[in-house]
This record gives structure tokens, sequence and C-alpha cells, in this order.
């Protein structure tokens, strides 16, 4: 698939599927979350990290990707800042953007990979869980244009998600294994494997790991590796309930998380990336 068929499906799909709302103020794309009461605590704070690594005011915030800052705790990052310019691929996420946050917001059809902005245009910025739907040529300059169109003196945070992590590769093998049995049964029940996964197909993704990406930008920016969080929803899901203790276990691995944050966010699910300039 070229470069720019990736694309046209990533905008495809978030303007058609992921964006669309199923509930007042839910969107298709929270099945990627965990929205249960037992992990609200935690997912709360998680969301919460960008915020120690921002600049606390400033005159622009560039949220790159911004879907249609879909959780309140979003909000948060911008509430110091002058304006809030949202830049996505997706004109549904803009939409859904300027109804969330009106007048305080700039809104940008853009390409993260190219962004159209000048060099040191802000004074801080965020990116979420959007670098990996790129095509893989496309993150390393990605992660230069952010450092590019930070002002002297400013940060920014990118969250993105690892593939096949330390830890997620631990706590995930019951779900591979479950996964296999599945596949096996339906193979032999002469089930249409390739057109039932087709069928539940998201949009691209492109993951790397820590190494990788830490000797591509290091030459580059300074860069700094947190954890933002160490584990998937489907690890949550799996092992996080709450009438065997799930609050007190999420308590703990919070607390862990918070004392070896630059392990976990090298070996957990989920790292928070930040860019200095």
């Amino acid at each position: 698939m070229s470069e720019q068929d990736i694309k046209q499906e990533v905008r495809e799909f978030y303007d058609a599927v992921g964006w669309s709302q199923v509930g007042e103020g839910l969107y298709q794309n929270a099945r990627y979350e965990d929205l249960r009461p037992v992990a609200r605590e935690y997912i709360h704070n998680c969301h919460l990290r960008v915020l120690r690594h921002l600049p606390a005011r400033g005159q622009y915030l560039l949220d790159a990707g911004c879907g249609p800052i879909q959780y309140p705790e979003y909000l948060e990052y911008s509430k110091g800042y002058q304006k809030r310019v949202c830049a996505d691929i997706s004109i549904t996420a803009l939409k859904e953007a300027r109804a969330r946050i009106g007048d305080h917001g700039l809104f940008v059809v853009a390409d993260i990979a190219h962004l159209p902005f000048k060099a040191e245009a802000f004074d801080g910025l965020v990116t979420l869980h959007t670098i990996h739907h790129l095509p893989p040529q496309d993150h390393v300059p990605a992660y230069l244009g952010l450092h590019r169109v930070l002002a002297a003196g400013g940060r920014g945070v990118v969250v993105n998600g690892w593939g096949q992590p330390l830890l997620g590769r631990i706590l995930e093998a019951p779900i591979r294994v479950r996964k296999w049995l599945r596949a096996r049964k339906r193979q032999q029940q002469g089930e249409d494997l390739p057109r039932r996964l087709a069928e539940n197909t998201g949009t691209h993704i492109e993951k790397y790991n820590a190494g990788w990406l830490l000797r591509k930008l290091r030459p580059h920016m300074g860069i700094e590796l947190f954890v933002w969080r160490s584990v998937s929803v489907a690890v949550l899901r799996l092992y996080i309930h709450a009438h065997l203790g799930g609050r007190a276990l999420l308590k703990g691995l919070y607390w862990l998380e918070e004392r070896l944050p630059g392990l976990l966010g090298r070996i957990g699910q989920y790292p928070l990336l930040v860019i200095k300039k």
C-alpha cells in the first residue's frame, strides 16, 4: 500500500467510523480505552501525566492529530494558552473539536508528517496516539517536524505505543493463547478466517520499539522517555475487575510507574516522549 493510500484509509476511517459518536460525548474510538468505573481513577491519572511536561502557559499549543479532544483531561492541556491549534487529517475530528472548545481553538486540516506551520510557532505541543497511523517512512520526519515548529525553550509531549513491548508480551500471553484456540476452532469448522479478520480490521497501525526510535531521534533533538501507561486496554480488561481488588491493583501499578517511569516507559505499552528545544 502506498503512502497516499495509507493516509486516505486513515482519513476515511476516522471521518466515517472512528470519530462517529455512539452516545453523547462517546465515540466509536472509545473501544480502544478502558472506560469501566474500576479503571476510571487510573486512566484519569495517566491522562494527566501529560501536564507535567508541558509549559504551563503560552500563546499557542499545537494539538497534532487532535481528534475530537474526547476526554475531559485533554481539555486541561491548553488552559494556560491563548489558543489551542488543532491539526488533524479528519474533517469529522476537527468539527467535533470545534464543538468542544469553540473560540479557544484554531482548526487546521493537516498531515502530521508535513505540518504547514512556520518554525518555532508553538510554545508547547501534544500529539496523542497519532504517529503510529503514519506510513513507516513518515515516522521520523513527523518527529523532526514537531521539533521544527516548537519554539526555543518549548516542550512537546508525544504519546504513542510500542510494538510488542516486553511487559505486553508477558501479560498478554493468555490473550494470544485464547486467540490461537479460537482461530483453530474456526479453522476446524471451515470458517473463512481471512474474511472475518478483514471485517474486524480498523485502520493502518505501524509501531516500533524504544531502542530504534531513540537511536533515530537523539542525534537531532533533546528527547526524554517516561511512562504514560504501562499496560494495554486488553491487559486491563483481562486482569482488572472490581470484585477482584481491581482498584487496589491499579493503585499499585500507578505507584510502580511513578517510581520507575523510564523503565516502564521503555518496556511498557505506552511511552510518553518529551521533546525539548
